[in-house]
């Protein structure tokens, strides 16, 4: 089974080799069907501290690297202006 990506914005770079990545999905309301948005934070390992905040990254998931650190960051799609 392949792992799952996810592509999002990084919220925080606060923490050593870890990022805060918010990821956005949307689904639409079941009853009057309007299109809504939900997000998520994920706390992904970024080894290199490449990251900063405003960074829209890729991240994979990994086994568990700490308590609440399952995802590992695979690329930077853009680079925050």
């Amino acid at each position: 089974m392949p792992k799952k990506e996810k592509q999002g914005t990084v919220i925080s770079s606060k923490m050593d080799k870890t990022i805060v990545v918010k990821v956005a999905d949307y689904k639409a309301h079941s009853k009057y069907k309007k299109i809504m948005e939900t997000n998520k934070n994920y706390k992904a390992h970024d080894a290199q501290n490449v990251c900063s905040e405003g960074d829209t990254v890729k991240i994979v998931e990994s086994k568990p690297i700490s308590g609440g650190k399952r995802w590992a960051l695979l690329e930077v799609v853009e680079k925050a202006k």
